[in-house]
């Protein structure tokens, strides 16, 4: 066993690690959920931060309203493709060491934002930044599963972290329309403060995480590379289609899309004969035949509902951050708010995303997941159909104040049940790996569910433009308001159908699964304990 698991400074033995949970202090377990769920709010704030900035970065840095997207789904992108390939290094090589490694990236990457001159690199400085929460957020899903065997403080543990998202959305919102309008920099304060913050994340985080147990289990390099560069191509013809010389029809957006598709094909190929390899007992694990980056069978836990949880996540990521990107534009550029006044209508987000996590520990072990999935869903549908059905001239308090209740309500009752879910069905040595599929899936719906979107509402805006006589500039600013309102309210109705259907397929898919929280503290079952395990099996 010693030759697949290695002791450093950063790691500890077995029979240390069977007792980590029972030497740890009540204060320091503490410290673990707030730091992990420090990481997922300053994720989720690095896209909400940036998309209330949208307006003040495009006058000062003269980037086209239709490339706008790319500021908000580059990071999404990026982060969405490299989790499971992050969440596969800290199963094997240590949860605390890429969380470090992540945040170092996060504030290196943060702070060359703050000080882009152009459009095009903040744009590829945003992408960087994402790969640093690719490495955060699946260690700490890691880290917590880890820490906390089944039990009702796990589910404290993961009601907590899944609130980040909304409490991260809300955050950013609050601290970037402040930072905004009052401070000299701008936009650029933003970035700042995420610097600051993640590096008080990864300080908390070197205090109070407990020491790695890692292996030598090779990698899926392979894997890796392909699956990357093909959801890389996949997303970016999503959101640059409407926009290339000639859309959809332009050749390079063809051959980018099918380029894409053939990748991932490749890459679910691969996995799938690596998995089938793993049967046998005679085939020698080696850097070009090694353990799969992501088992198909995965997909097929708890007769197929985990492939059923994952496309939820996707479709209800499309929902909630689409309607945080089209709601903050319509403040600033329909109806003309400054920063401040956008900050204060989200102040609701913040305050509810509190309150809701207390509640969702404390029903999640006493109600089926199918509630917690179908109510969550359609609650988040119902807040951009509010706003498709706005009326400019009306109260904040009549359509915009219900809407932003019920996109973080809904947001936490799925995210957190999800996360519970996913954790309980997932194996013990492949806790980060699920979890960053659970989030890749999340990831790639922000970035789809933003492409989408956007192309609906160009293309309405250009459509409503010529009804109207009106032939559009290529910043698209002098389109008419009605045209201006159609085009938000369809962009809303697109990010309502997205909710909808993970309704749909939750009620339909997720009625016999139960109960998936936990009231009683289950036989811990160490993760690192697991994989040493397995080595152990095959020495012998």
């Amino acid at each position: 066993m010693s030759k697949n698991l290695t002791r450093s400074s950063d790691s500890i033995s077995l029979e240390e690690a069977k007792d980590r949970d029972v030497q740890r202090s009540l204060w320091r377990s503490i410290f673990i959920i707030v730091t992990c769920t420090a990481a997922m709010v300053i994720n989720v704030s690095n896209i909400s931060s940036v998309s209330i900035s949208l307006p003040n970065i495009e006058r000062d840095l003269d980037i086209k309203e239709e490339q706008l997207q790319w500021l908000i789904s580059a990071y999404s992108l990026s982060s969405g493709c490299f989790l499971l390939f992050f969440g596969r290094l800290a199963d094997i090589y240590g949860r605390k060491k890429a969380f470090m490694i992540g945040t170092v990236s996060q504030v290196a990457f943060s702070l060359g934002c703050g000080f882009a001159q152009s459009g095009t690199t903040l744009v590829i400085l945003r992408a960087f930044q994402g790969i640093g929460a690719a490495a955060t957020i699946p260690s700490s899903l890691g880290i917590l599963a880890h820490a906390f065997p089944p039990s009702k403080m796990r589910s404290i543990a993961f009601a907590t972290f899944a609130a980040g998202a909304p409490v991260g959305g809300a955050f950013g919102m609050l601290i970037g329309g402040f930072l905004v309008q009052v401070t000299s920099s701008h936009w650029r304060s933003t970035f700042y403060l995420v610097a600051v913050v993640s590096a008080l994340t990864g300080i908390c985080g070197m205090i109070s995480f407990d020491t790695d147990v890692t292996s030598t289990e090779a990698v899926d390099w392979i894997g890796a590379s392909v699956v990357t560069v093909g959801l890389v191509l996949i997303v970016f013809v999503l959101g640059q289609g409407e926009v290339a010389s000639e859309g959809w029809k332009t050749p390079y957006i063809a051959a980018l899309l099918t380029v894409g598709i053939i990748m991932v094909s490749l890459f679910l190929l691969w996995e799938r004969y690596l998995e089938q390899g793993m049967k046998d007992p005679y085939r020698a694990v080696s850097t070009w035949r090694p353990p799969p980056l992501m088992s198909l069978s995965l997909w097929t836990r708890a007769k197929g509902r985990m492939a059923v949880i994952l496309a939820i996540s996707f479709l209800n990521s499309c929902t909630f951050t689409s309607w945080s990107f089209w709601v903050q534009l319509y403040y600033q550029n329909y109806l003309l708010l400054t920063p401040m006044q956008t900050m204060l209508r989200f102040i609701p987000m913040f305050v509810v995303g509190c309150l809701c996590n207390f509640l969702v520990a404390m029903f999640v072990g006493k109600l089926s997941l199918v509630i917690f999935a179908v109510g969550g869903t359609l609650l988040t549908a119902f807040a951009p159909i509010l706003l498709a059905l706005i009326d400019p001239t009306a109260t904040y308090w009549a359509f915009c104040f219900p809407s932003t209740i019920l996109v973080v309500v809904g947001a936490d009752l799925v995210y957190t049940a999800g996360m519970i879910f996913i954790a309980k069905i997932a194996l013990p040595h492949e806790q980060s790996v699920a979890g960053a599929l659970f989030q890749t899936m999340a990831q790639l719906g922000a970035a789809v569910g933003l492409a989408v979107s956007t192309l609906v509402f160009n293309i309405v805006v250009k459509t409503e433009s010529a009804d109207l006589g009106v032939t559009l500039n290529s910043a698209g600013t002098n389109a008419p308001l009605s045209a201006q309102l159609k085009g938000y309210r369809s962009a809303q109705w697109t990010c309502a159908a997205f909710a909808l259907m993970a309704a749909l397929l939750a009620a339909l898919c997720l009625h016999g699964v139960g109960i998936v929280g936990h009231n009683k503290t289950l036989k811990h079952v160490d993760s690192d304990q697991t994989i040493a395990e397995r080595f152990e099996s095959k020495d012998g």
